[in-house]
């Protein structure tokens, strides 16, 4: 009785695809998680998931506020920042996008955008911090900051869905502070 060695090989090109896919897609997270994240995000303004202060909303100055930033990792070439309201009625309501901003930027000032960055169009329809404004209730504002190991070659009037396109496969590290919002009637 003659025996096939169709099985065996079929056998053997299995296991052999098993292990060529698992050193990739191993190597892939290896490389493209953050390990050990060291950035983070602050701000002198509010504690994180507390109440920010009028002053940065539509019922005060709609400034915003300082931010500090620290641990920027070393193969980032520029910081992208996104504040937006996941609480908005209509979806999540984007109040800031500023991308390019210098890695070794240790704070973005209150009332300021960071020199040599860009921002890009929120919902408000134009560039430029749009503060906390809820129509009722209490709501949560994320500040998120990415580092990223390219600097995005995108137009001004791009929005946060252009924005986050452009950063995929780009972000080696990121940060969130969170800070809420209620109008007092």
């Amino acid at each position: 009785m003659k025996k096939s060695v169709f099985p065996y090989a079929l056998i053997i090109i299995i296991v052999l695809a098993s292990a060529v896919g698992y050193f990739f897609v191993y190597k892939t997270k290896l490389v493209t998680a953050p390990t050990n994240s060291m950035l983070t995000i602050s701000s002198s303004a509010f504690e994180p998931e507390q109440m920010i202060p009028k002053q940065y909303t539509c019922d005060g100055g709609n400034i915003n506020p300082s931010l500090i930033i620290k641990g920027a990792p070393s193969e980032a070439r520029s910081l992208t920042l996104i504040v937006d309201d996941p609480d908005a009625p209509n979806g999540t309501w984007v109040h800031w996008v500023v991308w390019n901003i210098d890695p070794t930027a240790k704070e973005i000032s209150e009332n300021s955008v960071p020199a040599g960055s860009v921002e890009g169009i929120t919902s408000f329809g134009k560039p430029g911090y749009g503060g906390p404004c809820p129509p009722s209730g209490t709501h949560r504002y994320f500040f998120k900051l990415y580092a990223l190991d390219t600097i995005l070659d995108i137009p001004a009037s791009s929005k946060k869905e252009e924005l986050e396109k452009a950063m995929q496969g780009h972000i080696v590290d990121q940060a969130e502070l969170m800070g809420t919002y209620a109008r007092l009637r």
